[in-house]
């Protein structure tokens, strides 16, 4: 049974939703015939989202900011390049409306932040939009108030978790979209003509794929799932540089215990700082191998910490005083230096259990396990942590309370 708590918030964001969504009769007429000659049922091939593209330069950004009307929800993606740059680099930014596609370019740009202040106050839609978050938080120092993210509303449909744009299109649509321009270097200019069309292409069946996931959701009682889970996605925290989290991307430091738990902690703290403030990828300041390679040698004086295996030369001359500083203060650091403990028996047999359930509450929505809670999160759990997304919203109301009794029994 739905708690009244639980039933309130679903009422709330359903009727926030349909407030974004209202059309008039004429444009729910024009979407219906949309849907139905992309053939739903039969998956034509026939291409009937085509929308009009302009690329907007730096001296025709201001004619977006004055054709988009307010409240109006918007489709939007991004061109962005990272490969040698900690932070990524934005390259241009796709936007679209019912009838219409812009590429602004923000390259160049001498005041790109009237295009933001264009875009904040409305519902954006998006496909997987961790990273298009993620890098117009950086470059924008803001985020929109309202997200409806594709890639999650499918996968509350049973879709997989990771179903990429073009799948979803196919899918939906019968459309295939072109994929040869995937390695693109989005930071030459002119962009090729080629090129506009590609982006265009990702935000061209956004806004129709959320109407059709959405009143799909809505059948099914999920699309408060949908809108809970995207607007998760706007968590600042999510996109703010956290040193002190580093070591937590390092698998082999896990097992890792006391000086050498400790050097790895602090390295890699150290190894954040330093991409930080270079702006370079965090594997150019000192791979993963390297640094686990120092933490467990432990070198004290130049000479040993240049015989450490994989580690460059350059590195050693320009950085090495500071790399012995840093082991040498592993000896006194004051974190967390254990271990984290293999699992023994009883909790393996916990960690099946757990598994166990939510497969089978998985099943019985028709959904993948990895939706409702993955093993990530479940051996979290195991560990301790509290504070993961099986234990809010509605994956604690269909699933959370369940384990965290079997938890307390266990």
């Amino acid at each position: 049974m739905i708690s009244t708590n639980v039933r309130n918030r679903r009422n709330s964001v359903l009727s926030q939703w349909q407030q974004l969504t209202i059309q008039s009769s004429h444009d729910r007429r024009r979407n219906r015939s949309l849907f139905q000659s992309a053939g739903l049922a039969g998956h034509s091939q026939e291409k009937v989202y085509v929308k009009p593209t302009d690329y907007l330069d730096n001296k025709s950004l201001d004619s977006l900011c004055e054709k988009l009307v307010d409240g109006e929800r918007i489709a939007l993606d991004t061109e962005f390049m990272r490969e040698k740059t900690y932070f990524p680099q934005l390259c241009l930014v796709q936007i679209a409306t019912e009838n219409h596609i812009w590429c602004a370019d923000p390259l160049g740009a001498g005041n790109f932040n009237r295009v933001w202040q264009a875009l904040m106050d409305r519902p954006w839609v998006v496909h997987s939009g961790r990273q298009d978050i993620e890098v117009i938080y950086q470059a924008a120092g803001r985020m929109p108030g309202e997200l409806f993210d594709t890639q999650v509303a499918a996968a509350l449909l049973g879709y997989a978790p990771q179903l990429g744009y073009a799948a979803l299109v196919a899918e939906l649509f019968g459309v295939e979209l072109a994929k040869s321009h995937t390695r693109a270097d989005w930071t030459r200019r002119p962009l090729a003509p080629e090129l506009i069309e590609y982006a265009a292409e990702d935000v061209e069946y956004l806004l129709p794929a959320a109407d059709l996931l959405a009143a799909r959701l809505e059948e099914s009682g999920r699309l408060a799932w949908a809108l809970e889970d995207s607007q998760d996605l706007l968590q600042t925290s999510l996109y703010t540089p956290d040193p002190d989290a580093a070591v937590r991307r390092l698998k082999g430091a896990r097992y890792l215990s006391g000086r050498a738990r400790a050097a790895a902690r602090n390295l890699a703290v150290w190894r954040e700082g330093e991409a930080v403030r270079r702006d370079r990828p965090r594997q150019w300041i000192l791979s993963d191998a390297v640094l686990l390679e120092l933490a467990s040698s432990a070198p004290d004086n130049q000479e040993s910490l240049a015989g450490v295996r994989g580690l460059q030369p350059g590195i050693v001359r320009r950085a090495g005083p500071e790399l012995l500083a840093v082991l040498a203060d592993s000896e006194v650091d004051t974190g967390d230096k254990e271990a984290h403990s293999r699992p023994d028996e009883r909790q393996r047999a916990l960690l099946a259990e757990m598994q166990a359930r939510v497969a089978a509450c998985a099943g019985n929505l028709t959904l993948l396990p990895e939706v409702v809670a993955s093993k990530k999160d479940l051996s979290a759990a195991l560990a301790g942590d509290r504070y993961l997304r099986v234990f809010k919203g509605w994956r604690r109301e269909l699933i959370g309370d369940t384990l965290l009794e079997i938890l307390a029994v266990g």
